[in-house]
């Protein structure tokens, strides 16, 4: 199974650069970066100050899909 996740699409939506992000999650825009693409599997707790940033669950932000 792969984590895919739709952080790109809400940064767009709400018009946040990954480096305007990272600095109110406390990460680094290549975090943020990396997470978007899929390379880095973010923590729980990182997972859940993006859907709570986002003010959504963690389940629209992420899901689980199986790998081809």
């Amino acid at each position: 199974m792969k984590l895919k996740n739709k952080l790109r699409v809400l940064r767009a939506e709400k018009e946040i650069s990954q480096k305007d992000l990272a600095e109110e999650l406390d990460l680094s825009r290549q975090t943020i970066n990396s997470i978007e693409r899929g390379k880095f599997n973010p923590s729980i707790l990182t997972a859940l100050k993006i859907a709570d940033f986002f003010e959504i669950p963690v389940d629209e932000v992420f899901r689980l899909e199986e790998e081809e």
